[in-house]
């Protein structure tokens, strides 16, 4: 088996159709077609399902993808070698993150890294945690964002804390509760019972969410929110279980609930709904997760510090 034969294999397990994968490649349907019964009569057993509605990968298919992702992965890293060696900046880096990120960071690192390293192509691929962490381990992507705690044993660099906060309808009124205030505050008048009620009205409490219906994300979708759910010992009441956070933050806003949600989501959110720091505070850590980044491509690797240095600081 050749490269080639590993690449079309990829290619037609990817679009579900010989001809896609021939036009993609810049092969004929029957060249590609030749390559996989090749393949499958040197391995001996068969790597697609073919049918009128397209082609599927079989059980045997699925597991040697990650071993064909790894060979393709280290002739693209041998070919960033040679290059690097030749002075050039070269190759592919292919990226995994989940929605806030790819809406707030990925725009402008393609753009700012485009500029500085214009023969460096950046591929990205947005799903869930659980999507880029499997992406990660199958070689499916080179490095993936992830938070800290949903990385498991991978490696990852955390450079970005990102606050929780506790979203309401933006109708909703906050209760004062007048015991938050004290009696010597209030006899003091002006400046401390003034301070003491903005604290109690800007912040919610874990005892005030105990007493609200929430909208949920399954726990793939946000693993941190789940921890501090957990943590906090809110015994939630839902009918709502969904999985993007604009069908979360839409449902808030209609009064079917609160929700808990990353500062970086909420910048993405259009509806009309109230925020508030919650106590206790609790945030995500968001980092860049790898196999081994010590054993990364020139192009990976060069992107990988770039993301590092322009957003650990902010």
């Amino acid at each position: 088996m050749t490269l080639l034969s590993y690449q079309v294999f990829k290619t037609v397990a990817e679009m579900g159709s010989f001809r896609k994968a021939a036009d993609i490649l810049g092969l004929t349907p029957s060249a590609i077609s030749h390559t996989i019964s090749a393949m499958e009569k040197e391995l001996g057993f068969s790597l697609l399902n073919r049918s009128k509605s397209g082609v599927t990968m079989t059980n045997y298919g699925e597991q040697l993808m990650p071993y064909v992702n790894a060979v393709l992965n280290s002739d693209e890293s041998l070919q960033q070698v040679v290059a690097e060696f030749k002075g050039l900046k070269q190759g592919t880096v292919k990226v995994g993150c989940f929605a806030s990120v790819c809406t707030n960071f990925m725009p402008s690192v393609i753009t700012s890294f485009r500029e500085q390293y214009p023969a460096i192509e950046i591929e990205v691929f947005q799903g869930t945690y659980d999507d880029v962490v499997y992406w990660i381990r199958n070689g499916i992507v080179d490095f993936g964002f992830l938070s800290a705690s949903s990385a498991g044993d991978l490696y990852i660099e955390p450079f970005y804390r990102d606050p929780l906060l506790c979203i309401v309808p933006g109708d909703y009124e906050k209760k004062e509760d007048a015991g938050m205030i004290s009696s010597r505050e209030e006899k003091q008048g002006g400046g401390k019972a003034k301070n003491a009620r903005e604290r109690h009205t800007d912040v919610m409490t874990i005892k005030e969410m105990a007493e609200m219906q929430f909208v949920v994300q399954r726990e793939s979708t946000d693993a941190d929110i789940q921890n501090y759910l957990k943590e906090n010992h809110l015994d939630i009441q839902t009918r709502y279980h969904v999985v993007d956070d604009l069908s979360t933050v839409a449902l808030v806003e209609s009064g079917f609930g609160i929700c808990i949600m990353p500062e970086l989501t909420m910048r993405d959110i259009p509806y009309k709904v109230r925020r508030y720091r919650m106590e206790p505070d609790a945030f995500r850590m968001i980092g860049l997760a790898a196999l081994n980044p010590e054993l990364m491509a020139p192009a990976v690797r060069t992107l990988y510090r770039y993301i590092l240095e322009k957003y650990r600081n902010i």
